[in-house]
């Protein structure tokens, strides 16, 4: 396979590069309580400069460009040492796939350009992995619904202006077919805050949300009462590929960070920590060839973020073994892998997701 860029491809790197360039000395630095405070800053900046949103809807203020220019992106930012893409490739789609177009028309301009910050109400203390087991309610009175329930590692619910959330309309059939999808505002009562203090010292990359008696529009269900599970699978499936969410670049320069410093013999953590990046490399690279021959995929991405849990992982064991507890940046890295197996859906649960949606095992 040739994975050269096109020139058209060459030109949108070369631009990029520059841009960066000019900006050299300005980012906030990735993954700390900065970063986390100036990524709508960050955001509105890529998205200004042509940098963001390059393959979504043109008609919402994408670019419908090839997938392999969010790559680029993602190549190019780790290269010049600048935060991530803000991520939010999995709720675009989401809404895109499920939302009416007048949803659509109203949410997705903000989202893509960054004027309108989202959260995902997922996740709550009693229903992470297993998903289906959600006990947040949504009961209907009038023309809106009224929200109570318990969310938990909620990311970037301190500055979100709107969270895509599930809840539970009907108690009395299967559990999946009980859950429903809304978009609702942040800014309102009975929405309470809740920081949670991350391992590596982060505050405020993840909080838990509490809802009491919080209002949405029924308007702002997206799809029909009950439909909510299957817009949280094309979500959570988007969620797990590696392609979409700009790691793979990441890792591989952190491993040569670590390389560089290590004099003498490397670390077995180290070489095989270059092992499983130069693999997730080619294998990002595969699954973007799929996606221009234009296939999507479903429960695969189970294989994908198993795979990506074992070489940040991999990666995370290295940056201990080469700075030990006192490399600040190494012990974070390290600590912030350990959360790799057990954020969006734990490793157990993709295991079994593989074994019954893909090898058909009972």
């Amino acid at each position: 396979m040739d994975f050269r860029d096109s020139p058209a491809e060459a030109d949108f790197r070369s631009r990029l590069r520059a841009w960066l360039t000019d900006r050299a000395g300005t980012f906030p630095a990735a993954g700390d309580d900065e970063y986390w405070a100036r990524q709508g800053e960050w955001h509105q900046a890529l998205y200004a400069g042509g940098f963001f949103g390059a393959s979504w809807p043109r008609e919402y203020g994408g670019q419908e460009l090839p997938p392999v220019y969010d790559v680029i992106v993602d190549e190019e930012l780790a290269a010049a040492g600048a935060p991530p893409r803000p991520s939010l490739g999995y709720l675009v789609v989401g809404l895109g796939r499920h939302a009416s177009a007048e949803l659509q028309q109203r949410f997705l301009p903000g989202m893509i350009d960054g004027t309108q910050r989202w959260c995902q109400g997922f996740s709550e203390p009693g229903a992470g992995s297993d998903l289906a087991s959600l006990t947040t309610t949504a009961t209907r009175e009038g023309d809106d619904y009224v929200i109570h329930g318990h969310k938990i590692w909620t990311s970037y619910s301190d500055i979100a202006d709107w969270c895509l959330l599930l809840a539970r309309t009907d108690k009395d059939v299967p559990r999946h077919r009980g859950i429903s999808a809304f978009i609702i505002s942040m800014h309102q009562p009975g929405i309470e805050q809740r920081p949670l203090q991350m391992i590596n010292g982060v505050t405020t990359e993840f909080g838990q949300v509490l809802f009491d008696g919080a209002r949405v529009p029924a308007s702002q269900m997206i799809g029909a009462p009950g439909e909510g599970w299957a817009l949280a699978m094309t979500v959570v499936g988007h969620e797990r590929e590696p392609s979409t969410l700009g790691y793979s670049a990441r890792y591989g320069k952190l491993v040569r960070q670590m390389a560089n410093r290590v004099s003498g013999d490397v670390p077995e953590e180290l070489a095989w920590a270059a092992v499983e990046t130069e693999m997730l490399r080619l294998h990002v690279r595969r699954r973007l060839s799929e996606q221009l021959d234009g296939l999507s995929h479903g429960p695969e991405g189970s294989l994908d973020k198993l795979l990506m849990t074992w070489v940040e992982q991999s990666v995370g064991h290295a940056a201990l073994a080469v700075g030990g507890v006192d490399d600040p940046d190494l012990l974070s890295a390290y600590l912030y892998s350990r959360a790799q197996s057990v954020m969006g859906g734990t490793s157990q649960i993709q295991k079994n997701i593989i074994a019954g949606r893909i090898l058909g095992l009972k």
